[in-house]
């Protein structure tokens, strides 16, 4: 008898038991990103504000995704091919000098791809929607993003710039509520700004039905472990591996072939 197959590398031995029709998304366009977002306009809170207009300079620590909003429309001008506009929303920390002093703030950035999407006009209704899509004819916007890498930030006297316009933002409210403070919004005698190293992968996809091999039912190998708020901490603690990678680093750090093809 054949040995079982389980998910991952299938060896050419192994024998397909069924071909199987399923429900699922394919994916008919994707693009990958590496964007440098220069010169971004950061919203400070009140108390980074007043730091800031004492400021000399901002060092940069850190940057987080707080939300990527996706919106998808087609093109009249070019049949199956839809414009993919994503707002990604962040939240910026960094220290003043002199002084020391934390400040952090919101970040915005548009940005818009074209993709291939195919054409549908199928209205799906399940058990588990209350109602179907708003554009049934539209595919499915999917953004993958990590965490940005901040590169620099800096203070500008708004006198200084040009042109010295103030962009108005819509903005969540529950973005808003994300920060200890309320954002100052208006124009200011300064102005924080901050350049970004954003990766992310987008994608349009589609609800459809694939006919693909299939070699058994995927029963689970691992036991589930029984635990409880009585068992002894010491003894859970004690089936977790030493972590010996934190206390020692390689001294190399060897990369797939696939990984370097992505670079």
């Amino acid at each position: 008898m054949a040995d079982r197959v389980v998910p991952g590398p299938v060896e050419s031995s192994a024998q397909v038991r069924e071909a199987v029709c399923i429900q699922t998304r394919k994916i008919f366009d994707s693009c990958r990103d590496k964007d440098c977002i220069e010169d971004l306009r950061v919203f400070p809170t009140v108390s980074s504000q007043s730091y800031i207009e004492s400021a000399i300079s901002v060092r940069p620590k850190c940057a987080e995704l707080l939300y990527a909003d996706v919106k998808v429309e087609g093109m009249s001008f070019n049949r199956g091919y839809y414009t993919v506009d994503v707002t990604y929303f962040y939240r910026v920390t960094g220290e003043t000098f002199p002084g020391g002093s934390p400040v952090s703030g919101l970040a915005v950035f548009d940005k818009r791809v074209m993709l291939f999407g195919s054409e549908g006009a199928v209205k799906t209704f399940t058990s588990a929607d209350s109602c179907c899509h708003t554009d049934p004819s539209s595919p499915i916007g999917v953004v993958e993003v990590v965490d940005p890498i901040v590169l620099s930030m800096r203070i500008a006297d708004s006198e200084c710039l040009i042109p010295p316009d103030l962009e108005a933002r819509d903005i969540p409210g529950w973005i808003l509520e994300r920060f200890p403070e309320e954002l100052v919004l208006t124009d200011t005698a300064k102005r924080l700004f901050v350049t970004l190293g954003q990766f992310s992968i987008i994608r349009l996809e589609r609800d459809t039905q694939l006919l693909i091999p299939a070699y058994d039912y995927c029963l689970p190998d691992k036991e589930c472990e029984a635990s409880s708020p009585g068992d002894d901490p010491c003894a859970l603690f004690g089936k977790i591996r030493f972590p010996v990678e934190e206390f020692f680093p390689p001294d190399t750090v060897e990369c797939s072939e696939e990984y370097k093809n992505l670079i």
